[in-house]
């Protein structure tokens, strides 16, 4: 699974911005995608995923109330939209892809859970 993402940039503090992630070939029916971000010298952390099978999201509770995530499964795309961006949002964020052999969202939205990995997007907020 190929994943490409674009949409990052430079707001800010309070802005919005929306991530569009593609990936190449996706089912409907199985799977799960979501975002991650990385500042230097940190761990990726998850931010948002969403189970391709019943578009149920999981945010961060450092996104609640500010992120959406949402899918248009007819074109394998996944969206991030970013409200009322913080300086803290400031990263570089990642589109991840678990491999569709499996059915659900892993119970915990961890990079080792993630098979798949797009080039990632730099969001700068100041």
């Amino acid at each position: 699974v190929q994943l490409v993402e674009s949409g990052g940039g430079s707001v800010q503090v309070g802005g919005s911005l929306r991530l569009s992630c593609r990936a190449s070939e996706y089912p409907d029916d199985r799977g799960c995608m979501g975002w991650f971000r990385q500042v230097p010298g940190k761990e990726r952390e998850g931010v948002a995923r969403i189970t391709t099978a019943t578009g149920s999201p999981w945010y961060a509770d450092s996104v609640k109330g500010r992120f959406t995530i949402s899918q248009d499964n007819s074109i394998d795309t996944v969206y991030l939209q970013m409200n009322n961006l913080k300086a803290d949002d400031s990263a570089m964020h990642y589109c991840a892809a678990v491999d569709p052999s499996r059915r659900w969202c892993p119970t915990v939205w961890r990079s080792t859970s993630v098979d798949n990995w797009g080039q990632g997007t730099q969001v700068t907020v100041s």
